[in-house]
């Protein structure tokens, strides 16, 4: 009977020690007078910047140092010691800087100024100030309320070209101090295209670096994820990003490492259906979901593919820049190129409305081409 029992018992050994394990931390936790909450915060800290053992040497130094501040009168009160107080002995063992740093990208990635955010946008997008309005609570929204496993937010900027859409989310990144990764998606109109964001296989030319999607989110797992055009991508790399956006992740080609985009922002800009979308814009304003499903189903007709439809957190509809509002773009734009040749033109240097009365600026196809 003992011999029928070793079996069972060998298979039970790994979820046993497990529990073990466990069991042991929350003991840990309780005897030193730690918030688990802190303890987490202090091993997520050490595996961003330690190999395993380092990174258990300096927890032990962690909850060493924790202990020996004024344990029995934390036991008598019944305290914990919080997230601060480990992360600020954490400062003190290793570089200060660079905890501040982490501490208050953290801070960044998770609470924004939402009527904040919305003035600069507005500030510097022209002509879009309800999309800057509807971008900067959603942001607040998403920030605050993150699904486990997914990215920050998947946004979709439609309308007409010339409207602000791949400039928004550029501004986005700027204002919210995140990097940003940029990608073209009229590249990337071919199968062998993913092999330029996902990276190469083993053996494959190419396969000794990392794609431009998968080294960028190692390097910067917070960055803002910018798709231009994305209708134009081709099938096979828009099936890559349904896993980065189901499942949280996305594979490097090359070494099989997984990649996480939890922390990601992506946004996708698209040129499709602009006649009908800025009709759905116009005519449900104020009906906002009744707009974002009559938005779904024209952007479906047009070829969009469902798939990526059905995992977009949210719609922005870009109107049509029209009369002295696109003046104000050429104006910028035409500082910008004197910029461009070393010359300096204050801001508002340039008269949008001098812009406006030139001869057939009123007409919206002339004043886009002219700039």
């Amino acid at each position: 009977m003992f011999k029928s029992l070793v079996p069972m018992l060998n298979r039970a050994m790994p979820l046993m020690m497990a529990a073990f394990l466990i069991l042991a931390v929350i003991q840990v936790a309780v005897m030193l007078h730690l918030s688990l909450n802190g303890l987490w915060a202090a091993i997520e800290w050490g595996r961003r910047f330690y190999l395993p053992l380092a990174g258990i040497s300096a927890l032990l130094a962690v909850t060493g140092l924790a202990y020996e501040t004024s344990a029995e009168k934390l036991a008598r009160r019944g305290l914990r010691r919080r997230k601060g107080l480990i992360m600020d002995v954490l400062s003190r063992l290793t570089n200060r800087g660079a905890l501040e740093e982490l501490m208050a990208r953290e801070q960044r990635e998770t609470v924004i100024d939402a009527d904040e955010l919305a003035a600069s946008l507005r500030a510097r997008v022209i002509g879009q100030d309800q999309v800057c309005e509807d971008i900067a609570q959603q942001m607040r929204r998403r920030l605050a309320l993150q699904v486990r496993g997914k990215p920050v937010g998947i946004f979709l900027l439609a309308g007409p070209p010339g409207t602000g859409k791949t400039y928004l989310a550029k501004q986005m990144a700027k204002q919210m101090e995140r990097p940003l990764l940029h990608f073209d998606m009229t590249q990337m109109s071919s199968a062998h295209a993913a092999t330029q964001l996902f990276g190469s296989p083993k053996g494959y030319v190419g396969s000794d670096t990392f794609g431009k999607l998968t080294g960028g989110l190692k390097d910067h797992p917070d960055a803002v994820v910018l798709l231009d055009e994305i209708e134009k991508a081709h099938p096979d790399v828009f099936k890559k990003f349904l896993t980065a956006w189901n499942d949280g992740h996305v594979t490097e080609a090359s070494t099989g490492e997984q990649v996480s985009t939890t922390r990601a922002i992506f946004m996708l800009t698209s040129n499709v259906a602009t006649e009908a979308l800025t009709e759905i814009a116009d005519r449900l304003a104020n009906e906002p979901e009744k707009m974002r499903a009559e938005s779904v189903e024209a952007l479906r007709k047009s070829g969009f593919a469902p798939e990526v439809l059905n995992r977009l957190d949210r719609i922005f509809i870009f109107r049509a820049l029209r009369g002295l509002d696109l003046a104000r773009v050429a104006a910028l734009e035409i500082e910008a190129m004197i910029e461009g040749y070393g010359l300096h033109v204050e801001t508002g240097g340039i008269d949008a409305g001098v812009l406006f009365q030139v001869e057939g600026s009123k007409n919206p196809l002339v004043l886009r081409s002219s700039v």
